[in-house]
């Protein structure tokens, strides 16, 4: 068994104990204090969240995945919090590795670095918990509030910059009609941004597909000069 083998076999049992025991948590609750809840209230509490959640799920799993490779797909949505951590941070590695993620290096980059992400947040969120009652009048202040606020568009800022910059002929026409999108359409920003992930995908590998035919089609044009005027002399 290789090593692309054993990491879906090995995610698929993880990713099945997780789910089991986050679903089997308000099932002990709910036994344990003998409260359980009525069922038309809870599927109509349900239904506005999972017509949310559950496309948003579906799509990050497509998004991501070509991102992470496999041992950081299973291990990111095992751990959570992919956009705001664990997203940066692998891609940040391979960036700095210079590695692509369907590589072996980056499948290996990628793993470690969402494996070391999820340790180091266990450890400050262990630490922020002990020192909570003393930090918590400072996290809550006004100073703090706009850090809070920005954290996720300072992640992919950063990361943002790097990949514009270096592909910028390609970026423009998406980036220009998501953010015309969002300012003509506000309620996109509630609750649609993960949803409209893959349509901006869609653009851009639409768009990417426009450019390198044009690019081709400028080069065999090149060509096809170059050997007429050989022909000529």
């Amino acid at each position: 068994m290789n090593y692309i083998d054993k990491m879906h076999r090995y995610g698929r049992i993880w990713a099945v104990i997780t789910c089991s025991v986050i679903m089997a948590f308000p099932f002990v609750l709910a036994i344990c204090f003998s409260a359980w809840p009525d069922l038309g209230e809870f599927f109509n509490s349900l239904y506005p969240i999972a017509l949310t959640f559950w496309p948003v799920g579906i799509i990050e799993v497509i998004t991501y995945t070509p991102m992470l490779g496999v041992g950081g797909t299973y291990l990111g949505f095992v751990t959570g919090n992919l956009s705001s951590l664990k997203v940066p941070c692998a891609l940040d590695s391979m960036e700095k590795a210079n590695v692509k993620a369907d590589s072996d290096e980056g499948e290996v980059i990628s793993t470690i670095s969402i494996a070391t992400s999820s340790i180091v947040t266990i450890l400050i969120i262990f630490v922020g918990v002990l020192l909570l009652s003393s930090i918590s009048g400072f996290l809550s202040s006004d100073i703090m509030a706009p850090a809070f606020d920005n954290v996720l568009p300072a992640l992919f800022g950063g990361l943002g910059v790097v990949y514009l910059s270096r592909y910028f002929k390609i970026a423009v026409l998406p980036m220009a009609l998501m953010v015309l999108l969002f300012i003509f359409v506000p309620y996109l920003n509630s609750g649609m941004v993960g949803i409209m992930i893959p349509v901006s995908m869609v653009i851009t590998l639409l768009y990417s597909r426009y450019l390198y035919n044009k690019s081709n089609k400028a080069l065999a044009t090149e060509a096809n000069e170059k050997a007429e005027v050989s022909e000529a002399e």
